[in-house]
């Protein structure tokens, strides 16, 4: 074989494709890639391709701990009925005589442990001041009064209340009472479908006026302690103490779990019941109030630390002799105020003044709008809500109106006249657990009866306890965030997609038209205005009588000119020497038009010029 055979076949050996002979692109690639000269691609495109078609995964393994929400647990008859009994003697007097006028029976669950003391030779007060009515659909305008049985004449507007008692049979007779103004000129009646229900309303009106006239420091004594309320208690499979009390106006005493006010707040690492909060409530049936509620049990409200329990709208009720299991999920919602929402970060720019010691929330800011109203028009605060400052509760002995102002003002803030709606606004962050309830089931009560007999000498009734268990059911923690559409970035971005696809525009470009039509644009105008501000300048210190031009030099006369031996050249035609001393005659320098120095622009301003060298 040849010499050049030998090399040509050596080659081929060696580099089996080459690159314009490649028959795929990845060939094409590979061939680039081992054979090109830039130094170092060769192994980073090698590295790089080899780890994009391996299969890999990569794992992270990452454990949290969640904070334990607070947990608020009330007992849903507020005081005990022997400590407040002397108190509320003649209203429940008026109220079995109003039930046994309706119904045929004393109360609205008999119970054999207490008998119905006799109505005869009572006067009625609280009646007089709301009387209690019948009112039927055949006979408009008239009702029939509780107390003496007679018809009377029913004048102002009437509004009917829904019933959340079920009906077993229907009626044609509603139940409800008459509000009027001081001068007794305009008036209002309140129907229920139910006569349970208007009676417990009334009872309740009657109740909060009496009970806003009591000393706070009395009301936490009737009411139950946490060591009644709270059998046990245990977190993580420990027992806890770490709870805090407060006194609610229409539940008493309640106890929150792991709140705002403890050392430090308490986190689980697990999920399931074992690893939760398990309570054991003592509810003690006997000291019920009968006709201000009418079931048993308790209300629980799982929250924030910051936040303030409404117990009252969006408690959960437990019932007693069940095992009631509450599981959760975290979710968080976050919100991007304005201009992409009505959202506010903390309340503070909401002309609303919050009355609740706690962090602001859409519910705290209506309430204490409505509190507020309600002290502007009423002259006094609603018991059920806090106070707001130099403000008292409202009692018909020192704000006779009041009943019939405040339903006055509510039913205009549900229908949103008070304009609180309007001015309130909900937060960007919305922390939330939604609750997911077990069925309950029958409880086992005889080990735990027997148990907690020993320790208090007393025997329990299957309806004087509750167990409660809360935990989470996983420790996945979901985030609901929003994020603008649209951002300067992605203005931009678009910007630039679009000037690069339909005009072929890059930042290089960009940056030139910036250049070019104003940043030297600019610099030319006020070269400009300068140039013309100078001539300005030199003209006006100028004298009157300007003076003659010197007369135009050339040929030798020119005393620029430098007289050399040597014949010119481009280095010495471009240089501007100064005037000798002695000027020798001579023939004058030929002119030679390559010499000639030409300007980049006809009209080129003086100050742009290159200068001359000496």
């Amino acid at each position: 074989m040849a010499p050049g055979e030998k090399i040509k076949a050596k080659i081929k050996k060696n580099l089996p494709v080459r690159g314009p002979q490649a028959p795929t692109i990845k060939d094409l690639m590979r061939w680039y890639c081992l054979n090109t000269n830039t130094q170092g691609c060769r192994r980073l495109c090698a590295l790089l391709v080899c780890s994009f078609y391996t299969v890999s995964v990569s794992i992270k393994v990452h454990f949290q701990k969640l904070d334990f929400p607070a947990v608020t647990i009330c007992n849903m008859n507020p005081y005990k009925y022997s400590a407040v009994r002397d108190l509320l003697a003649d209203l429940d007097k008026e109220t079995r005589e109003a039930l046994k006028s309706l119904f045929g029976f004393s109360e609205v669950n008999s119970r054999k442990r207490r008998e119905a003391e006799p109505w005869e030779g009572i006067q009625p007060k609280f009646l007089n001041v709301v009387p209690l009515l019948v009112f039927n659909e055949e006979e408009r305008g008239k009702a029939t009064d509780f107390i003496t049985g007679r018809k009377r004449k029913v004048r102002g507007k009437i509004i009917h209340k829904a019933s959340n008692v079920v009906h077993v049979h229907d009626s044609k007779e509603v139940v409800g009472f008459q509000l009027c103004s001081n001068d007794t000129s305009d008036c209002a009646t309140y129907t229920f479908s139910s006569g349970i229900n208007a009676i417990q309303e009334w009872y309740k009106l009657h109740y909060m006026n009496i009970m806003a006239q009591v000393p706070l420091e009395k009301k936490i004594n009737m009411s139950y302690s946490a060591e009644e309320l709270l059998v046990t208690c245990f977190f993580d499979g420990m027992s806890c103490n770490a709870r805090s009390g407060a006194h609610h106006p229409m539940y008493g005493n309640c106890y929150t779990f792991n709140n705002r006010e403890n050392e430090s707040i308490l986190s689980t690492s697990m999920g399931g019941s074992e690893y939760g909060l398990q309570v054991i409530l003592y509810i003690n049936e006997e000291e019920y109030n009968p006709f201000l509620v009418s079931s048993t049990g308790a209300k629980v409200l799982i929250h924030r630390q910051d936040e303030y329990p409404f117990i009252e709208d969006v408690g959960t009720e437990i019932d007693t002799a069940m095992s009631t299991s509450i599981g959760m999920h975290l979710t968080e919602s976050f919100k991007l105020s304005e201009p992409y929402s009505q959202c506010t970060e903390d309340g503070g720019d909401v002309p609303v003044r919050n009355i609740y010691n706690a962090a602001y929330s859409l519910q705290i800011c209506l309430y204490s709008c409505f509190q507020t109203k309600m002290v502007e028009k009423c002259g006094c605060a609603q018991y059920s809500k806090p106070l707001p400052p130099a403000a008292s509760y409202c009692n018909y002995q020192q704000h006779p109106n009041w009943m019939y102002c405040y339903y006055q003002l509510y039913q205009a803030f549900v229908q949103e006249e008070l304009g609180c709606q309007s001015v309130c606004r909900e937060t960007s962050k919305h922390p939330q657990e939604p609750l997911f309830l077990s069925p309950t089931q029958k409880w086992l009560l005889p080990v735990l009866n027997w148990d907690q007999s020993q320790q208090i000498n007393k025997k329990f009734n299957k309806t004087d306890l509750a167990k409660l268990l809360i935990f989470y059911k996983d420790l996945n923690q979901r985030s609901i965030m929003e994020s603008p559409a649209n951002s300067i970035e992605m203005l931009l971005s678009n910007f630039g997609g679009q000037l690069g696809l339909w005009m072929s525009c890059s930042v290089v470009c960009v940056i030139e038209i910036i250049e070019v039509f104003f940043i030297d644009s600019f610099s030319i105008i006020a070269r400009r205005q300068w140039q013309k501000a100078k001539e300005w300048w030199a003209r006006k210190q100028a004298p009157s009588c300007p003076e003659a031009p010197p007369p135009r030099q050339q040929g030798q006369d020119n005393p620029a000119l430098e007289i050399d031996d040597d014949l010119p050249t481009f280095t010495s035609a471009l240089r501007l020497p100064p005037a000798p001393e002695a000027q020798v005659p001579g023939t004058p320098p030929p002119r030679y038009n390559t010499l000639r120095l030409e300007r980049a622009f006809s009209n080129q301003l003086s100050d742009t010029e290159v200068p001359e060298e000496p």
